[in-house]
């Protein structure tokens, strides 16, 4: 599991210096975030889905349905395909990596509608997140195995609280971006006057 994790953050952090190496030193570790997310989404999860929807990553085999089948020790819904846990990610996998690959564009183009992209996959993100675990925590946790401090440090808080910690930061940044450029914009509009 430590591999594939590694080789993504490494891909991430390639694309991110070809890419963005005119970008501001913030702008760089946001695309360093969006690349790692859109990596993530379609090398891990996309085949999750697709494990998932031709059988169960149980019956599966390879060395991603053994990564998956690693985790699910932690969550063991991931394992038999529970129709959440597939459908939120069929939604990350298409609607989250659309707006990852649309806001690497925004970004590197300064485009106008990045703040509004940003927000929309931060809630998306967090949406996912919450998702994932709320209908669980509802039924007492049957299936999230926290006996063991990998599992429920590792595998439950650390893997799935980036994806909590990260949205949260995206947003106070587009929130404090958009604040400025109002207060800019309300300057410019008093100097008018």
């Amino acid at each position: 599991m430590s591999e594939a994790c590694s080789i993504q953050v490494l891909a991430a952090v390639w694309l991110t210096h070809r890419c963005g190496g005119r970008s501001s030193a913030e702008d760089r570790w946001i695309l360093l975030w969006f690349f790692y997310d859109v990596i993530v989404h379609l090398t891990l999860e996309g085949p999750f889905v697709y494990m998932s929807l031709v059988g169960t990553v149980e019956t599966s085999e390879g060395p991603l349905a053994e990564l998956w089948k690693e985790y699910s020790k932690a969550d063991r819904r991931w394992l038999v395909s529970d129709p959440t846990i597939v459908s939120i990610e069929i939604l990350t996998v298409v609607l989250d990596s659309l707006l990852a690959l649309l806001l690497i564009h925004a970004v590197l183009k300064d485009k106008y509608y990045r703040h509004f992209l940003q927000i929309s996959l931060s809630v998306c993100e967090l949406y996912g997140g919450w998702m994932t675990f709320c209908p669980d925590w509802l039924i007492g946790s049957p299936n999230l195995n926290t006996s063991s401090r990998l599992y429920l440090w590792v595998y439950l808080v650390f893997f799935n609280g980036v994806w909590v910690l990260v949205p949260v930061l995206l947003l106070v940044q587009s929130w404090s971006s958009l604040r400025r450029l109002h207060t800019f914009r309300l300057d410019e509009y008093r100097k008018q006057m």
